[in-house]
């Protein structure tokens, strides 16, 4: 059985290292400009360039993303765009727009920098994934609308060569390959700039046409209903369909996302690829801990969207637009010395608790909080600030880069 790439998104340089740590095989991120996710740390040139450096030294690659639907005054800005990540030289573009991917075939190295179809230029026949690979393609993202069958299907029609992406955990969007507008419409902010605001998350009430002003809310219980609020894809206990379907790359949904939460996700789905690649049986047999991993961070209840069949009304979560939380992040290890940790905390943690060390190979350590120390190494009964540098000690097997986190017990 092909095992495919696992694809991570990053935020920001930290969690780009993290995701490779834990288990990525490549990652993707979005520059300053032109991607679909304005609300995100994003990458300046330079750190794109540090972030690429890291992921060659370990043998991963970075795609960076190009996806909007341009404008004309937006034109002149990719264009230069293109130029500078040209000399930067990504693994992989993700382009949408059919005039940014014909400026791009003009401008990129393609020895070096592939080109790859988002997912928003709604691929959802073999025909389409044919037109882009004649046109140069390397790689097209499916749409969320796929189903399984129609992804193996695809896969039976295509070149050997054409490589085929696949989301398969995070959020979904309730509209159609993420065209929204209801973002642009309340807020005046395009979701295919890059600058949704998730309207889909708020609460909604209904308006008879004759009692202008009279708010009925659609009740589910007293607290209202969210009706577009789509529950996030969970897909890591179906990878051996996936493989069969002749997917090579499985995609994880979350370029705003934590630390904690892609290097939870990432490591789950390292683990289960890795257990797959020995049998299906051991895969199989370890669904259980796979899902169980895969909660130990801030999410929202899970469904496999359209991979077995339209969504019906299971599929959202109609009571409430807050996530489930497994775990809470307390920060990495920055350094270690004399058997003390370094970190700048996440969240608040004292004496007397029990947090895990989150180890890449899948471990979780757990640790005794007996003492903690400020920056002047003066002890102190808790960490209540936000960014505040805490020292603790910690077991031999501790290392710099490993993540911590408390888990949540549930109500």
């Amino acid at each position: 059985m092909k095992i495919p790439e696992l694809l991570a998104p990053a935020a920001n340089l930290s969690v780009l290292k993290t995701a490779i740590r834990y288990g990525a095989d490549a990652v993707y991120l979005g520059g300053e400009s032109f991607g679909l996710r304005a609300g995100a740390d994003n990458f300046t040139n330079e750190e794109i360039r540090a972030g690429i450096a890291f992921a060659h030294k370990q043998g991963k690659k970075v795609y960076v993303t190009v996806n909007i639907f341009a404008h004309d005054r937006d034109l002149a800005g990719v264009r230069a765009y293109l130029k500078e990540l040209n000399d930067i030289g990504p693994d992989g573009l993700l382009i949408a727009d059919p005039g940014i991917f014909q400026m791009a075939k003009e401008i990129i190295d393609n020895k070096r920098t592939d080109l790859h179809i988002s997912t928003q230029a709604n691929n959802t026949n073999y025909e389409i994934f044919k037109f882009w690979h004649s046109l140069g393609a390397k790689r097209v993202v499916g749409a969320r609308e796929l189903s399984l069958e129609e992804i193996a299907d695809i896969r039976r029609h295509i070149p050997d060569d054409l490589e085929m992406e696949i989301f398969v955990h995070g959020a979904m969007c309730i509209s159609y390959s993420g065209r929204c507008l209801l973002s642009n419409y309340f807020t005046g902010r395009d979701a295919n700039q890059g600058e949704c605001t998730h309207p889909c998350r708020w609460q909604y009430g209904v308006v008879e046409q004759t009692r202008p002003g009279e708010y009925l809310p659609v009740e589910e219980n007293d607290r209202g209903t969210y009706i577009f609020n789509s529950k996030d894809l969970n897909m890591v206990g179906h990878l051996d369909d996936l493989c069969n379907a002749g997917v090579d790359s499985l995609k994880i949904e979350g370029r705003m996302k934590t630390d904690l939460y892609v290097a939870t996700v990432v490591r789950a789905y390292r683990m289960a690829l890795d257990d797959l690649s020995v049998s299906v049986d051991k895969y199989q047999s370890k669904k259980p801990l796979y899902e169980q991993e895969i909660r130990e961070c801030t999410y929202r209840p899970f469904s496999t969207g359209f991979f077995y069949g339209k969504p019906k009304d299971e599929a959202q979560i109609y009571d409430s637009n807050t996530y489930e939380k497994g775990a809470t992040y307390i920060g990495e290890i920055e350094e270690i010395c004399d058997g003390l940790a370094r970190i700048s905390q996440k969240n608040k943690f004292s004496v007397g608790e029990t947090i895990e060390i989150m180890k890449p190979n899948g471990d979780n350590i757990p640790v005794r909080i007996d003492k903690l120390f400020n920056s002047d190494r003066e002890p102190v009964e808790s960490a209540p600030h936000p960014k505040e540098t805490i020292y603790f000690p910690v077991p031999p097997v501790a290392q710099v880069g490993d993540l911590l986190r408390r888990k949540e017990l549930a109500d």
